[in-house]
C-alpha cells in the first residue's frame, strides 16, 4: 500500500488516525527498595503493627490514563513480622495465615479513579485463605524518577477466615485491619 502525504495536514491527519486507533498504554514500575507493607490491629485492647517483608508490586499507572492501569501485588505471608515470636508463629498458624497451606497473599487491580489533588482509588480484588473479596487501595500518586505510592486500605480478617474459630470475637481482636504501605517504584 503506497500513501502519499503531500501536505502537513495529510500528514497531521494521517498520525491522529494511527494515534487513534493505537491502544492506550501506562507506564509500567517495578517496585524498588526502601517500600514497606504494613498492618495494624488491636489485641485485647492493645494496638499492634507489622510488616510483610518480601511483597513484590507491579504497577502499570498513568494518571491521565487510569484506563489502562493495572495493579498487582503479592505477599509472602510466612515473613509476617509483628515484633512478637510467640504472635509471629500464630499469625502462621492455621487460624490465621494458614501458611502451609496458603503461602501467599495477592492483590490485584484494574480499575482507578481518580479522586483529586494527586488521590487515586484502586478498586482490586484481595486473594487470601483461597477466599477472593473486593479491597480499595486508596493512595497519593507522587511522581518522579522515583515514583511513590502510598496507599491505604481497610480488611475485614473474618471475611477471609482469618483468626476464625477461638479468635472469631471481635472484642478481642477487632475485624478491620488497617492496611498501610509505602511503594517505591522504578521504571520497568
Amino acid at each position: 500500500m503506497n500513501i502519499k502525504l503531500s501536505t502537513p495536514a495529510a500528514v497531521a491527519a494521517a498520525l491522529a488516525g494511527l494515534m487513534a486507533t493505537a491502544p492506550v498504554l501506562a507506564a509500567d514500575y517495578v517496585q524498588a527498595p526502601g517500600s514497606v507493607l504494613v498492618f495494624a490491629t488491636k489485641y485485647d485492647g492493645e494496638v499492634f503493627t507489622g510488616t510483610f517483608p518480601g511483597f513484590d508490586t507491579k504497577l502499570s499507572f498513568d494518571p491521565a490514563k487510569l484506563e489502562a492501569s493495572k495493579l498487582e501485588v503479592t505477599i509472602p505471608l510466612a515473613g509476617a513480622k509483628s515484633g512478637n515470636n510467640d504472635r509471629d508463629s500464630t499469625l502462621q498458624g492455621a487460624d490465621f495465615f494458614n501458611v502451609g497451606k496458603f503461602a501467599q497473599a495477592k492483590y490485584s487491580a484494574t480499575t482507578f479513579r481518580a479522586l483529586g489533588n494527586n488521590q487515586y482509588a484502586a478498586d482490586g480484588t484481595l486473594e487470601l485463605r483461597g477466599v477472593s473479596k473486593p479491597v480499595t487501595l486508596t493512595f497519593t500518586w507522587t511522581p518522579g524518577a522515583q515514583p511513590v505510592l502510598s496507599g491505604k486500605a481497610t480488611v475485614k480478617r473474618l471475611d477471609f477466615g482469618v483468626g476464625g474459630g477461638d479468635w472469631a470475637d471481635t472484642k478481642t481482636i477487632p475485624n478491620e485491619t488497617a492496611i498501610s504501605t509505602k511503594v517505591v517504584l522504578k521504571a520497568k
